[in-house]
C-alpha cells in the first residue's frame, strides 16, 4: 500500500522538470533512490532531496586541488584497457546525455557514461579514452563556443561538432537576490562569497573568461577556490546560504529551493566526435536518435532546453 506522502514517477518528473523517461533513465543509472510497492515505483521526499543535494550520480564530491577527474575512482575507468572492452563512452553531465545513452542501448549500442567536465572530456577524446566528448566552453576573443577549444585540445585531429542544445548560463543567487548580484563586476565586492565549479567545467571557463575581461583575479574573490563538480551541488549551496552566488545553468535553478537565477549568456552545448568515426554504426545511431522526432519530443515540454539545432553538425575542424 502506498504511504500518504509517496511520490510517483510523474511527481518527481514534474519537480525536476524532466520527462518520465528521464526519471526512468536516472533509476536505471542508479542516480536516484526509490522503492517499490508491488510493481509500482515510488519515491520519498528524501530521495528527491538527496538527488538535488548531490548524492545522485551526476553530483560528485569535490576533487582535491590538481587532481584530474580521470584519476578519480568514483568516475568511470577511462583507461585504454577498459575503454576497448567497455563500449561506446559519452562524456558530459547533462541529463539529456543520460537519456541519449538509454535510447542508444535500446538500439543495440552499448552506450556508457562518463560524468566529467568539458575540458577533461575533450582531452579524453584526444587520447582515445572516450568515443564522444561534450563541451560548452566559451572563448571571449571570438565570442564563440567550443570550436577554438576543439582545435587547441585536439591538434591535428579532424572533428565534427554536433549541437545538442542551447542553454542559458547565469548566476544562482538566494531567493529574492538580497545582495543584488547582477553582473560579473559584482565579484569585486567584499561582501560576496561564491562557490565555484571545478577547473575545466564550462561554467568555470565562462566565469574565468569574464573575470579576465574585467581584469579581476579569481584569487581575490572569497570562495573562488571552494570547488564542486555539480551544478546541483553549487546551486544547493547557494540555496542553503553557504554561498551568495555560483555560476550555472537556468534549468538547475528550477530544481533547487530558495534559489533564483540571473540570466547572462546563452550557451551552445555540443558533442564532439572524430570525423573518422562519423560513419561508424555507433555514431550513425547516435546522430539518428538525436535527429528523431521521438527523442526530441522528450525535451519539447521541458524548460531550459532549446533544441532548434539538435543533431546538426555546426562545425568541422
Amino acid at each position: 500500500m502506498d504511504t500518504p506522502n509517496a511520490l510517483t514517477v510523474e511527481d518527481v518528473a514534474e519537480r525536476l522538470h524532466v520527462s518520465r523517461s528521464g526519471i526512468y533513465a536516472l533509476i536505471k543509472a542508479g542516480g536516484i533512490g526509490f522503492y517499490k510497492v508491488g510493481r509500482k515505483i515510488r519515491f520519498t521526499e528524501a530521495h528527491v532531496r538527496d538527488y538535488i543535494d548531490g548524492a545522485a550520480k551526476t553530483a560528485r564530491t569535490s576533487r582535491q586541488p590538481g587532481q584530474s577527474a580521470l584519476d578519480d575512482d568514483r568516475y568511470f575507468d577511462l583507461s585504454l584497457g577498459r575503454r576497448v572492452g567497455d563500449g561506446f563512452i559519452i562524456c558530459g553531465q547533462d541529463l539529456i546525455l543520460d537519456i541519449l545513452s538509454n535510447f542508444m542501448r535500446m538500439h543495440g549500442v552499448m552506450a556508457l557514461r562518463a560524468y566529467i567536465g568539458s575540458y577533461d572530456s575533450l582531452v579524453s577524446l584526444y587520447y582515445g579514452r572516450v568515443s564522444v566528448a561534450s563541451a560548452h566552453l566559451w572563448n571571449s576573443e571570438g565570442d564563440d563556443y567550443n570550436v577554438p577549444y576543439v582545435r587547441a585540445l585536439l591538434p591535428g585531429v579532424r572533428c565534427a561538432v554536433v549541437n545538442v542544445t542551447y542553454r542559458m548560463q547565469g548566476f544562482y543567487v538566494a531567493q529574492g537576490n538580497p545582495k543584488n548580484i547582477l553582473t560579473w563586476r559584482d565579484f569585486e565586492r567584499e561582501d560576496i562569497t561564491m562557490i565555484n565549479r571545478e577547473k575545466g567545467a564550462g561554467s568555470r571557463v565562462l566565469l574565468d573568461e569574464n573575470l579576465k575581461l574585467i581584469g579581476l583575479y579569481g584569487s581575490r574573490i572569497r570562495g573562488y577556490d571552494n570547488e564542486n563538480q555539480s551544478h546541483l551541488a553549487v546551486a544547493s549551496a547557494v540555496g542553503r546560504g553557504d554561498a551568495d552566488v555560483a555560476v550555472g545553468m537556468e534549468k538547475v535553478a528550477r530544481q533547487v529551493e530558495n534559489v533564483d537565477f540571473v540570466p547572462l549568456k546563452k550557451e551552445r552545448y555540443d558533442l564532439v566526435v572524430k570525423k573518422e568515426h562519423v560513419d561508424t554504426p555507433e555514431v550513425a545511431t547516435m546522430l539518428s536518435i538525436l535527429r528523431s522526432e521521438r527523442f526530441q519530443n522528450e525535451f519539447k515540454s521541458i524548460g531550459g532546453y532549446d533544441i532548434t539545432d539538435i543533431g546538426k553538425i555546426v562545425a568541422e575542424t
